[in-house]
C-alpha cells in the first residue's frame, strides 16, 4: 500500500484548512490511508503575517522547510499538490529540489508562470488597500473578487497586500522547468483566467493536463473534477 506523503499547498488568500480540510479532501487523502503535509504558507493562516513585503520574498523555503520536518532531510520524496500562488510556489521547490517530489499536482497556474500581469496585480492590492464595502471595483472584476478573499475572517489584508507587493522573482523561462522531471498533473478551470496552459505542460518534461469543466479560478479545489483527478494521478483513490 502507497503510505507516500502528500504535502498540500493553498492558493493566495486561503489556507490549509480553508482550502483542503474543509473541501473534504484531506479526509480522501486519509481514506486512501496517505499521509498529509499541510503547509500554511507565511502570511496565511496559522502562520505569521508580516507586513513588509520583503518578508515574502522566498516563499518556496517555507515549503522545502515542512517538508524537512516532516519527513526528515534524508526523507524519501514526497507528493505535492498546490493550487494557485501554492502551485506556483511548488514549481519554484521543485526547480530548487527537484528529488524532494515524486509526483506534482498544479492547479489553477498556466501562462502566468511564465508572464506577470502587472497591471492586474496593482489593481488588486489597490482593490485590497481600499475599503471593499464602499469603493466601486466593478470595473475589475478580478480585483473585486481578491479583495472579498483579503477580508474573509482570518484574514490579514495588510499582510496579503503585502505578499502582492513582494520583490518579483527571477521570471522563469520554460526552459527552467526542465528540472522538474517527475510526472506532473496540471489542471485548470476552463473559465480561469489563467488560461492558456499550453505553455507550462509543454515546459514540464513529463505532464498531463486535465481541463475541469465550468469552473472558475477560486472554484477550482473544490471542483469534483479536479478531486478525483487528483486522486486518480496520485493513485490515492479510497478503497
Amino acid at each position: 500500500m502507497d503510505s507516500t506523503p502528500v504535502v498540500l499547498v493553498h492558493g493566495w488568500g486561503g489556507s490549509f484548512a480553508t482550502t483542503w480540510e474543509r473541501s473534504g479532501f484531506t479526509m480522501l487523502l486519509a481514506d486512501a490511508n496517505r499521509p498529509v503535509i499541510g503547509v500554511d504558507l507565511l502570511g496565511h493562516g496559522d502562520a505569521d503575517k508580516p507586513h513588509d513585503p520583503e518578508a515574502y520574498a522566498d516563499l518556496s523555503a517555507g515549503v522545502l522547510s515542512a517538508i524537512d520536518e516532516a519527513v526528515g532531510d534524508d526523507g524519501g520524496p514526497v507528493d505535492a499538490v498546490g493550487f494557485s500562488l501554492g502551485a506556483m510556489t511548488l514549481i519554484r521547490a521543485a526547480i530548487r529540489r527537484p528529488e524532494r517530489f515524486r509526483r506534482l499536482v498544479l492547479a489553477g497556474v498556466g501562462n502566468n508562470v511564465f508572464v506577470r500581469d502587472d497591471a492586474a496585480t496593482a489593481a488588486i492590492v489597490e482593490a485590497i488597500e481600499t475599503d471593499s464595502d464602499t469603493a466601486d471595483h466593478d470595473t475589475d472584476n478580478r480585483a473585486r473578487l481578491f479583495a472579498q478573499y483579503a477580508h474573509q475572517p482570518g484574514n490579514d489584508p495588510v499582510a496579503l497586500a503585502a505578499i502582492m507587493k513582494r520583490p518579483p522573482s527571477t521570471p522563469l523561462r520554460p526552459d527552467d522547468l526542465a528540472a522538474i522531471t517527475c510526472p506532473t498533473l496540471v489542471a485548470v478551470g476552463d473559465r480561469d483566467f489563467v488560461l492558456p496552459a499550453d505553455p507550462l505542460v509543454d515546459a514540464l518534461p513529463d505532464a498531463r493536463f486535465v481541463s475541469l469543466k465550468r469552473t472558475d479560478h477560486f472554484a477550482t479545489p473544490e471542483s469534483f473534477d479536479f478531486i478525483d483527478a487528483t486522486l486518480e494521478f496520485l493513485d490515492a483513490v479510497p478503497g
